[in-house]
């Protein structure tokens, strides 16, 4: 039996000591100013510890600079738009002075390319830009050349703060070489209701204190590599059956559950130093009765992430583009209530023109007071100054091409994966597979398939053929799965939940059933190493599945 590579996890860390972009670091003499070649900065990272909210000692020269600024370009500061070309990118950094820009598939081709591509938007903006990314991993990935871990519920899996901070890491330091220095993640999510439609394995698990390490873990992870990370979604979005894509969910938790089940993970990352928190567009009556989303409530934004949990940092909104942000009020009355209510950024408004005007009339018409808008640039502006981006943002085209997909990188995603694979039954010692031929059906079956053949395992066309019956589902739900198990009864039959865990729930006649949260190769490959009895399955549930509380994990 093959020992995990139990190593590559301190390998990698070892390796992310080194500077992955031109000039990293700077003149100590020189820290806190506005001033310096902006072509050859770098990275400053780290999260502090501590129980409460820590301080968030201001640069001197920020409050002058903000005074300096005309009104609009401090409105400017406040908007991330999408773009389509570079041309376009550019374009709204010359007439709207915008204070970020978010990455999507269709803007990145390459490390070089999109690292090329940062390099000209910086050089286009008097203000060095934040240019985020929605890349949590997993399910969520918007980077077509990221390397590919499994996502938070993996993570949660395998129980160990080492390799969430390991795999934020790496994500992070990929994400800094292309000029990328904010990522919307990691998830703060608790995933109380298996009908989540939009959270899911989005979320480390369901129980609080296990997202809150896990949280902690990760939002170290991605400030140590110098990207701003971003907590997500204020108040808690983990136990609604509506998609706040398409519509405006409500949370029925009561004050005392809010502080019980959501509230612990944003605490923890107020303790970590978190860069952001992102606001979501859900209604939680118990915490304001008006029946507006969170991302536009004073209450929510101000009483309880402001007052309540002391957070000092950037707020900033869910897309605007989603329904649950547009449902009550039109879309020249969001940003300016969203402003109102403690928010800084402005993520993806649907029309900037519209936005920008209607926020821009609000600070002239008093609706929004000048002291409001120079307190959320302030924030964006020492946010920029805390990721050292007035000391440089030039990043180097060649030495992104080095840095993402390194062999390092895929040797911690190697591990973090099979940290995660979880045992959950095991009737008769079916497990290891052993010398019996296999049938596999399911989702990924052809992967999964030749990755057993590569760990020793016969596979088989037909299921009368074979001595066992590996069967995965993705997210098909329990009532298909335990349907799709009768089918294959004839022979011991095995599942594999590739996605929600949830799929194990009815399962009950399958012989061993087993969770990879993940159908990405490096999970299948994990799984089939698990089955053949290559590796120890170590994963522990990090939710209820199968009829098993969280914490459940077998081994052989």
């Amino acid at each position: 039996m093959r020992a995990p590579r139990s190593s590559a996890i301190a390998v990698a860390a070892a390796a992310l000591a080194v500077p992955l972009f031109a000039g990293c670091g700077g003149d100590p003499a020189k820290e806190g100013s506005p001033g310096g070649d902006r072509a050859t900065g770098g990275a400053t990272g780290g999260a502090t510890g501590g129980s409460a909210a820590p301080a968030r000692p201001q640069a001197s020269w920020i409050p002058g600079f903000v005074a300096g600024m005309s009104l609009p370009e401090k409105v400017g500061q406040l908007f991330v738009p999408t773009f389509s070309t570079q041309a376009a990118a550019q374009s709204m950094i010359k007439r709207y002075k915008v204070g970020g820009l978010i990455y999507f598939p269709g803007n990145m081709r390459t490390p070089a390319q999109t690292a090329a591509q940062s390099n000209a938007l910086q050089k286009s903006s008097k203000v060095p830009l934040l240019l985020g990314v929605d890349e949590e991993q997993g399910i969520v990935s918007r980077t077509p050349f990221i390397t590919a871990f499994p996502g938070n519920m993996a993570l949660g899996a395998t129980r160990r703060p080492a390799d969430a901070q390991a795999a934020a890491q790496v994500t992070g330091t990929e994400l800094r070489a292309v000029g990328i220095n904010q990522n919307y993640a990691p998830v703060a999510d608790v995933n109380v209701n298996p009908a989540n439609p939009v959270i899911g394995v989005r979320s480390f698990g369901s129980d609080p204190a296990l997202v809150s390490q896990m949280l902690r873990a990760a939002i170290a992870g991605y400030q140590a590599a110098g990207v701003a990370a971003t907590a997500k979604h204020f108040p808690g979005h983990g136990d609604t059956d509506t998609d706040s894509h398409t519509g405006l969910p409500v949370i029925k938790h009561s004050r005392a559950e809010w502080e019980r089940l959501d509230a612990p993970p944003f605490k923890a990352a107020v303790a970590g130093d978190v860069d952001a928190i992102m606001s979501a567009h859900i209604v939680v009556p118990k915490l304001d009765g008006s029946g507006d989303p969170s991302t536009l409530s004073r209450k929510v934004l101000t009483g309880l992430l402001r007052d309540s949990l002391g957070y000092k940092g950037v707020v900033v909104t869910d897309s605007l583009l989603m329904a649950g942000a547009r449902k009550k009020y039109g879309d020249s009355v969001v940003p300016v209530r969203a402003i109102n209510a403690s928010a800084d950024q402005l993520l993806m408004p649907p029309s900037l023109p519209r936005a920008y005007d209607a926020v821009l009339k609000a600070v002239r018409d008093g609706r929004i007071s000048e002291r409001r808008l120079n307190e959320a640039v302030t924030r964006i502006l020492q946010l920029k100054e805390r990721r050292g981006l007035f000391r440089g943002t030039r990043v180097d085209p060649g030495r992104a091409d080095q840095v993402v997909g390194s062999k390092g990188n895929k040797a911690t995603v190697r591990q973090v994966a099979e940290h995660a694979v979880t045992l959950i039954r095991n009737e008769g010692g079916v497990l290891p597979l052993k010398r019996r031929p296999v049938y596999v059906s399911g989702p990924q079956s052809g992967v999964l398939a030749a990755a057993l053949r590569r760990e020793g395992v016969r596979t088989v066309g037909s299921v009368n053929a074979a001595g066992a019956a590996v069967l995965t589902t993705l997210d098909s739900g329990a009532a298909t799965t335990a349907a799709r198990v009768r089918t294959l009864a004839s022979k011991p039959v095995i599942v594999a939940a590739l996605g929600r865990p949830y799929d194990l729930d009815k399962a009950g006649q399958a012989k061993a059933a087993l969770a990879t949260y993940s159908s990405g190769s490096p999970a299948l490959n994990a799984l089939a190493k698990a089955l053949a009895g290559t590796i120890k399955p170590t994963g522990k549930l990090p939710v209820p599945a199968a009829g098993k509380p969280p914490g459940t994990g077998l081994t052989y």
